[in-house]
């Protein structure tokens, strides 16, 4: 459970690619009121720019901004050149990447109870020269952790990955039961830890169409994921597996469990996507501090019209704010 202290230590939000839609949301969040406090790692000019270009109400205040329902105190990082909607510039990339190292660094040290992250263009960050392949990679190595484990939540689901952001010929190779076990384990830690459930019940798919039909589409299953679901149970963690993927999501399959954990990125996020874009977050777990995120990237077409919608911001926020409560 969270401390006392946690309600009034502020949860810390970046900007993210600051030619896409994530600073003029920030601008939507402090339209209305807010029960936490905010700190903004990012420039406070990109701000008040976005937010005249798009017609909202922003103004600075000493350390930081106040919107017509909320304040937050800014974490300066100064842009390296001026950021236009919807055109990336490589020259922005250092932006990018110390906004997301002064904020973990911070909660790392305690100054934050949480951090939510802006979506960022990968495409950009490589091609400056940075190792990027994504958030959830960017702060396990920042904080040291081996085991990160990407989770999108909404209100019916959570959808857990063994693997993340690999191209799919690379999915096999990557899957291995030392890599299968760890992530279980995170999972299993994390639900009990952060989200208060007792005993979580974790469906658990195989790689292959059909999980791998006994052997006849592939062995992963047989050779991989049995032997590790087996030692895990004998070790006390509730896992159901390995399920065929095509059902595992189906109703009433779904509220069987309290997680359902993916082998690679694609077989489960489209299953949560399709049920609410826009309506889920992104929870990092394993890391020693709470991150969340949007569930979309950087929608460059949207920048700077003031039809980028809020709502997954709004989300991740409250789920940041709601986890931080320990509720």
């Amino acid at each position: 459970m969270a401390d006392a202290q946690n309600a009034q230590r502020p949860i810390v939000i970046t900007t993210g690619e600051p030619a896409g839609i994530g600073p003029e949301l920030i601008i939507q969040l402090l339209q209305t009121p807010r029960t936490v406090p905010l700190v903004v790692a990012g420039d406070v000019g990109l701000l008040l720019q976005r937010a005249a270009a798009i017609g909202l109400e922003l103004t600075a205040i000493d350390g930081g901004v106040a919107g017509p329902g909320a304040t937050a105190r800014i974490e300066q990082v100064t842009l390296r050149t001026t950021s236009v909607p919807g055109r990336l510039d490589p020259a922005n990339v250092e932006y990018v990447i110390e906004t997301l190292q002064r904020a973990t660094d911070g909660c790392l040290a305690g100054n934050y109870v949480a951090m939510v992250t802006g979506p960022v263009q990968k495409s950009v960050i490589r091609e400056a020269g940075h190792d990027f392949i994504g958030h959830t990679e960017f702060l396990a190595e920042r904080s040291g952790v081996e085991t990160p484990v990407m989770m999108l939540v909404n209100d019916s689901l959570r959808v857990a990955l063994v693997t993340i952001h690999l191209p799919i010929v690379e999915v096999p190779m990557a899957l291995t039961a030392d890599l299968l076990e760890r992530v279980l384990r995170v999972i299993d830690h994390d639900l009990k830890v952060r989200f208060g459930i007792v005993r979580p019940v974790i469906g658990v798919c195989g790689l292959n169409p059909h999980a791998g039909e006994s052997g006849h589409l592939g062995d992963e299953e047989i050779t991989i994921i049995q032997p590790v679901l087996a030692k895990l149970q004998a070790a006390g963690l509730m896992l159901k597996g390995p399920l065929p993927a095509d059902t595992a999501f189906t109703q009433p399959r779904i509220a069987e469990f309290d997680v359902i954990v993916a082998m690679y990125h694609d077989q489960g996020l489209p299953v949560i996507k399709q049920s609410g874009f826009g309506q889920a977050t992104n929870i990092t777990l394993g890391l020693p501090f709470i991150r969340t995120s949007v569930d979309h990237g950087t929608a460059l077409e949207l920048a700077g019209t003031g039809r980028a919608k809020a709502d997954s911001l709004v989300m991740a926020l409250e789920v940041a704010e709601a986890l931080a409560r320990g509720a």
